[in-house]
C-alpha cells in the first residue's frame, strides 16, 4: 500500500494515483472530405492570384507603352478581379474554420478562489472538511 503524506488527498479523502498519467487527446476530427475541399480550393485560389499577379505585370507594361484607354480598363479589370479572388481566398479560410467542430474553448482554469480565513483553509486541508460534514450530519 502506498503511504499517503499529502494533506490535500487526505483532505478529501483521495488516493493518489500510481504509475504515470497518460494525457488523452481530445481534439475534434475534421472529416477528411472537408479538408481536401479546402486544400483544393486553396491551391487554386493561391495559383489564380500568382497567374494572374503575372499577367497583371504584363499588361501595366503594355498599357503604359501603347497609352490606350483601353489598355488600362483592362489593368483596371484584372486588380478588381485579383482583389475578388483574394477575399475569396479569406472566405474560404473562414468557412473551414466554421466547419471545424468546437473545441474545448475558454474550459481553462486559470484561478481559483477560496473565500474564507486561513484558518478555515487550513482546517479545510488537515481534515476540517470531514470535521465540517460531521458536526452538519451529527
Amino acid at each position: 500500500m502506498v503511504k499517503n503524506n499529502d494533506p490535500i488527498s487526505k483532505a478529501l479523502d483521495l488516493t493518489p494515483m500510481e504509475g504515470e498519467v497518460v494525457p488523452v487527446d481530445n481534439k475534434p476530427k475534421v472529416d477528411p472530405s472537408i479538408e481536401n475541399d479546402f486544400k483544393y480550393a486553396r491551391e487554386n485560389l493561391y495559383n489564380i492570384i500568382e497567374r494572374g499577379t503575372d499577367a497583371l505585370n504584363g499588361i501595366v507594361d503594355l498599357a503604359q507603352q501603347s497609352q490606350h484607354p483601353r489598355s488600362f480598363e483592362v489593368v483596371a479589370d484584372l486588380v478588381r478581379t485579383l482583389s475578388s479572388a483574394n477575399k475569396d481566398l479569406l472566405d474560404v479560410q473562414k468557412k473551414m474554420k466554421d466547419l471545424q467542430p468546437e473545441e474545448n474553448k475558454n474550459q481553462k482554469v486559470t484561478n481559483n478562489l477560496f473565500v474564507g480565513s486561513t484558518k478555515d483553509l487550513t482546517d479545510l486541508i488537515e481534515g476540517g472538511a470531514r470535521k465540517v460534514k460531521q458536526h452538519k450530519d451529527g
